[in-house]
Order: structure tokens, then sequence, then C-alpha cells
């Protein structure tokens, strides 16, 4: 009866419905957070140029290497310390309320970004970035946790797929315009105000359009609502209850500690290179600010594309049954992290002059990484649906603790900017991680929802252990 009524509902939802619009309002939504993210990489090099072509007069600061390093990876510090605590909020109050609050208190704090450098030098911008990142570690837990309630089953890779890749649209159109920005009659601070700006417009549209949840949503079928909660195994007229959160069961879970841990490791990786990118351009490859923001744009550019045909293979498989969802998140993680490995390594033995040759390798390193969208990224609501977010929360706390000490370890690493030997051991040890990482993933990964997801109901997944269960 109720694949009866599920198949009505595929024929008559419609092909484009509300879950597509809160896909895309999703997309929207991380780009421009992303692009609040990284703006200051691009910035922190015009605003540190004293030979700046801006017809602007603005000011610029001596700061040196580890400064920069430090203001550069202080929006992390911020970062890590909402994640667990979103993860439980946007399971209370909903993860749109919670990205209104994040992202607007982003957005006032970006735009005032270069007040804070001319009243308080670095010591104040380091503030505001704290503050910056304390405020959008909210995204991500509340991202997942909307996902969880949208996605159908079937379209879990791919819609998860096409919101996180609003991140490499918001990193590519803020490195490809800030050279731009930087250097025209408003120079740098301009950086700051339109990403800002760009914000604020976001949490007004979002705020009118978007929904925690399809029973939240008014203008959703009926058609399209069934579809959701019956493959999600969900029935829209039961009472929805707050689960307690099985807090020993999470962290005693093998699964999940490899997801943690494979997270981590892509994130030293991720970020050593989206932040270090543009430095790495002007000093070792020789390029001005306005080449240096469109090359660093093309590799996150190849990724945001790579990223819709990954997913788009990942649901053909999946609808088809050709491989198991077991081996179609591993297939892709590995994609995303061990050709990466081959890469990085090759550009840790380049020799200075071979610019077009480092462009390539950057550009596939950072492109195949989007395939690890359908790997790792979306293991956290395959392991817990009821959980997604919570889980997210505690990873990316994880993982982004490594985001900060990437920087950082590249300020102590590299005390010769021009030096590539220096540069070819950043390389390295990203390298190596992510090998670590994926191998990890590959051997101990799970994809089969865990019995700590509804402990409530433990009794019936013990009865029903062939519905995609696995009992620990």
């Amino acid at each position: 009866m109720l694949k009866n009524r599920r198949f009505e509902d595929e024929t008559k939802a419609p092909i484009l419905g509300v879950r597509h619009l809160q896909c895309l309002l999703l997309f929207t939504g991380l780009a421009v957070a992303f692009a609040m993210r990284v703006n200051f990489s691009m910035a922190i090099v015009a605003m540190t140029d004293n030979n700046s072509t801006s017809a602007a007069e603005v000011e610029t600061y001596q700061w040196t290497e580890k400064t920069k390093s430090m203001l550069l990876s202080s929006f992390f510090w911020g970062y890590v310390f909402t994640q667990v605590p979103s993860g439980q909020l946007a399971r209370k109050f909903g993860g749109k309320t919670m990205l209104v609050y994040g992202l607007l208190m982003a957005s006032i704090l970006t735009i005032l970004t270069p007040m804070a450098a001319k009243i308080g030098n670095w010591q104040l911008v380091c503030a505001s970035r704290f503050f910056q990142g304390l405020s959008q570690g909210v995204f991500f837990p509340s991202t997942h946790t909307i996902i969880s309630q949208w996605a159908p089953l079937e379209e879990r890779g791919l819609l998860g797929a096409i919101c996180y890749s609003g991140s490499q649209f918001g990193t590519v159109v803020m490195l490809a315009v800030s050279g731009i920005m930087a250097s025209s009659d408003y120079g740098w601070p301009c950086i700051f105000y339109a990403s800002g700006a760009a914000g604020i417009v976001w949490v007004f549209i979002w705020y009118i359009w978007g929904a925690s949840t399809p029973s939240e949503c008014k203008s959703i079928s009926a058609e399209e609502k069934n579809l959701i909660e019956s493959s999600l195994g969900r029935n829209e007229d039961e009472p929805k209850k707050l689960l307690p959160i099985p807090w020993s069961k999470i962290f005693t879970s093998l699964p999940f500690l490899v997801l943690c841990l494979v997270h981590c490791t892509h994130n030293w990786g991720f970020w050593t290179l989206l932040i270090e990118i543009p430095t790495y351009m002007k000093n070792v490859l020789g390029m001005n600010i306005k080449s240096n923001a469109l090359l660093s744009a093309l590799p996150y550019l190849v990724m945001m594309l790579l990223s819709y045909v990954f997913g788009i293979i990942a649901m053909i498989c999946g609808k088809r049954k050709y491989i198991s969802t077991s081996v179609n998140r591993k297939l892709f993680n590995t994609i995303g992290q061990w050709v990466p490995v081959v890469t990085l390594i090759c550009l840790g033995y380049l020799k200075p002059g071979q610019t077009s040759l480092a462009v390539v390798l950057l550009t596939i390193t950072v492109g195949v990484n989007s395939a690890t969208f359908l790997g790792f990224k979306v293991n956290h609501i395959d392991l817990s649906p009821n959980f997604a977010g919570v889980l997210m929360g505690i990873t990316n706390c994880a993982a982004n603790i490594m985001s900060f000490l990437a920087p950082l370890a590249v300020g102590f690493i590299v005390t010769d900017e021009k030096n590539p030997v220096q540069w070819s051991i950043v390389f390295f040890i990203a390298a190596f991680l992510y090998f670590i990482g994926n191998l990890l993933f590959i051997i101990f990964g799970k994809t089969n929802i865990q019995i700590w997801n509804d402990l409530s109901t433990s009794q019936d997944l013990k009865k029903n252990n062939n519905n995609n269960v696995e009992l620990q």
C-alpha cells in the first residue's frame, strides 16, 4: 500500500518542486557565507601591499607573515565553538531560524571590517573575524538538518552536492572579483561592503521563502510532501518528538569516529589551499593581484562544475542499483581525496617558472575534491537522519580546529614566501593527511542507519533488521 502510494506521489509530484527551491536557497546561502569567509584571504594581499594600484586612497598595513596567518585563522577560532550547540539548536528551533540570525550577524560584522582595521589595527580585525566565525558556525549543522528533512533518499547525494556546491560558487565569485574591486576606485574596503550587503539581502529572501521542514512550508503540494515523507519513512500525521541525543553511543560509534577523522584530514588540505593559494601565486608564481584573483578562482569553478557531474553519476548509480550506497560513498570519497594526493606531491616537485603546470595541478587538486560531497559529507545523514545536524556539528567542530591550525602551520613552515621548497612541505603534509583519512574511511566507514538513531524504537529496528539497519 505504501509502495503504491509512493509511486502515485512520484508520478504526481512536480519535476522541480519546493524541495529544489529550498536547495537553491541553501546553495545561495552557502555561496554568500563562503564569500564572506574567503574574502579576507584576497583582501589581506591588498591591505598589506604598499605598491597597490588602487586609485582610492586607502590605508595599508605593515603586518608580518605570522600576524597575517593569525588573522587568516582567527575566523576558525570562533567557528569551532558554535558547531555542536548549533546542531542541537537547529533541531529545537529549526534550521531556518539559526541561518537567519547567524548570517545576519556575520554580514554586519563583515561590513564593519574596514572600520575595525582603521580603529584597532590587526587586533580589532582579529576579534571581528573571531565573531564572524562564531556566527557562521551555525551554517553547516543547520544546513545538514534541513537537508535531512527535505531530501528524498534517492536524491540525497545530488541535492546535498548542489547545496554544498554553493560554497564553491561563492568562493569563485569572491576570488574572481576581489582583485578587481581591490584595484578599483574604492579600494579593498569594497570587498567587505559588497559581500556583507549580499548576506543581508539573502537573509531577507530566506526569511520569506525558507522552511526548516516540509510540514512548515505552506507552498508545498501534498504529493511532493508525501513523496519526501514516505521516502524518509516518516508519517506527517504523527506528532514530531524531540529525541534525546545519545552522546555516549555517538562517541563510541566506530563509523562516526572514522567520519570525524576523515573530515579533519579533509579540512586540513582543503583550507590550506583555499587560504594560501593567493599568497602562493603572488610570491612563488609572481602573479599580480588581478590575475592572482582570477586564477585562484579557477580551481573552485571546476570544483563546482564537477560536483554536479559527480552528483548526477551517483544518483544514477543509486537509483539503478549499479552499486550499493556503501560502495557509492567510498568510491567518490576516494576520487575526491586520493587523486589530490598525487597532484599535491607533483606540486611539491615543481620548479620556479612552471606557472602553467602549477595552475593545472592546483585546479585538478581542488576540482576533483568535489567528489567528497558524495562521500563523507553526506555520511552523517546515512548514519543518523535524526541527528544529522548534531553529527555535522561535532565533526565540523573537530575538522575546523584543523582549519585554523593549517594556516598557522603554514606561517611557521613558510618563513620565506618565495621559497618553493618550503611550500612543497606544506603540500606533502596535506597529501599525507588526505591519504590516511580516506584509507580509514574505506576500511571502517559505514552507510547503514545506526541503532542509536532512534533508541526509543530499537526493538522495532531489531525486528526489521533487513530494512537497511545495522545493529552494533
